[in-house]
């Protein structure tokens, strides 16, 4: 089950995710993952991600945050978008 988020209430929704996964694509295809604190800084997702992470995005700007419910029972937040 999914329940979009629209676009303009992200930032309010993120408040109750302080940190999340962020998921890269490595040279090879396979995929790395990395938890993350974010913010949100004037409508963009900020995260600060080592040399690796920020090398995949380089190469290849689509990622993914996966940001997991707090308890068992609560939905995850997954949301898509390029690196800058």
């Amino acid at each position: 089950m999914s329940i979009a988020v629209p676009l303009d209430e992200l930032e309010q929704k993120l408040a109750d995710y302080p940190w999340g996964y962020l998921v890269t694509v490595r040279d090879d295809g396979r995929p790395q993952s990395l938890a993350v604190p974010t913010q949100m800084v004037d409508g963009v997702l900020v995260a600060t991600v080592g040399q690796r992470a920020a090398l995949n995005a380089t190469a290849r700007p689509n990622v993914t945050m996966l940001f997991p419910g707090t308890t068992g029972r609560d939905f995850s937040l997954i949301v898509d978008g390029d690196a800058l």
